[in-house]
């Protein structure tokens, strides 16, 4: 993906965003801002940077880091000392001018250095300021991803059952932190649409992982009966899970008494699928061991690609289990900017190295983008 200008028409034109934040959420919530088409300038320490700078190997040629390269793409870099008087009059200056400014500071920082919504409302009423911490505004703990895993209960989740708990591969309790972020901001930025009126909005790792644990958290809600490890397969759902081909893993995901009869029939398993006891998915959960041993058995059987036609024909939900390497493979990427928008959005810059349109924006401020 090449940068050939700054100008776009996304959904977010003109949106000026001010990121202050660092790490993964954050920075992943300006970037899909960037995407939608917002004018975004990212703000670091002239000599740390953000931290995510030095979170590597891998390293490109320029010595940048994949990590920091896969969330901060579409933005202008500025380096800014939030303690030296220049550097916050610049801050002060841009924030002056934005629509939006996100934080992930621990709670009090910035207000120790005079940067508070109030004070910068106070010059710009529609300014939406939106925070990202840890473990809500009220919590100085550092939000740490992994931290939040265990303690919002996913790794008691994750993992085979009767061995340890395990984290996701992919840090999703930030990203989807992030994504919460955005939520809150373009709801805040129609709220504002309406009466002419920023809002302060918060963010937590902790509440978004813990409102992500949706069916999981309400079987143990209804239940009475805490959630325990499955590995692939499903709690609720029967069959759904992996299971080994002659080559390579094959998922088989049955949402449905009409996906069983389809499932049964594609595995030429007709004697489970005329069963009555195995009709419906509650008698299936019931026997999920008579269930799973007869798929697995049959399914050994066959390559991989055999399968997955005879279930694709049949209209049942499958895949096989790739590597990344192959999935990257079927969509657009780049090893400078990323893998494409998830949103309906657009790639325009790619991540900036550190500093590197200060001078730029110091002379233009938010014009540096016209």
């Amino acid at each position: 993906m090449k940068t050939t200008s700054w100008h776009h028409n996304g959904m977010l034109d003109g949106i000026k965003v001010l990121d202050l934040s660092r790490v993964l959420a954050g920075p992943c919530a300006s970037m899909m801002l960037g995407d939608l088409g917002a004018n975004v300038i990212k703000v670091e320490h002239p000599q740390q940077g953000d931290e995510t700078r030095g979170w590597g190997p891998p390293f490109d040629q320029r010595g940048e880091s994949a990590y920091f390269l896969s969330v901060n793409r579409n933005k202008l870099g500025i380096t800014a000392d939030l303690d030296d008087p220049e550097g916050m009059s610049l801050v002060r200056s841009l924030a002056g001018q934005a629509d939006v400014l996100l934080e992930n500071f621990r709670p009090g920082a910035l207000a120790r250095r005079g940067l508070t919504p109030s004070s910068l409302r106070e010059e710009n009423p529609g300014l939406v300021w939106c925070t990202i911490t840890g473990f809500g505004d009220a919590s100085d703990r550092p939000g740490y991803d992994f931290v939040v895993q265990a303690e919002c209960g996913w790794m008691a989740v994750t993992g085979e059952p009767g061995g340890a708990p395990m984290k996701s591969g992919v840090a999703f309790a930030d990203v989807m932190a992030g994504k919460d972020a955005v939520a809150a901001i373009l709801a805040a930025l129609v709220s504002r649409a309406r009466s002419g009126m920023g809002r302060v909005v918060s963010v937590s790792l902790q509440a978004s992982a813990t409102a992500a644990l949706v069916n999981v958290a309400q079987n143990v809600l209804v239940s009475g009966h805490d959630a325990s490890r499955w590995g692939n397969s499903h709690p609720n759902l029967v069959p759904y899970q992996l299971f080994e081909a002659a080559d390579r893993g094959v998922i088989i995901a049955v949402g449905s008494d009409a996906q069983w009869r389809a499932c049964a029939g594609a595995l030429g398993l007709d004697e489970l699928g005329e069963d009555a006891a195995l009709a419906t998915n509650a008698g299936r959960l019931a026997n999920r061991a008579l269930v799973a041993g007869a798929i697995a058995e049959r399914v050994r059987s066959d390559i991989s690609s055999s399968w997955i036609a005879q279930l694709t024909e049949a209209g049942v939900p499958c895949g096989i289990v790739r590597t990344v390497t192959e999935a990257l493979g079927a969509v657009e990427a780049s090893p400078l900017t990323g893998v494409a928008p998830s949103l309906p959005g657009s790639v325009r810059l790619p991540p900036p190295l550190l500093g590197e349109h200060t001078a730029i924006v110091r002379d233009k401020g938010w014009h540096a983008f016209d």
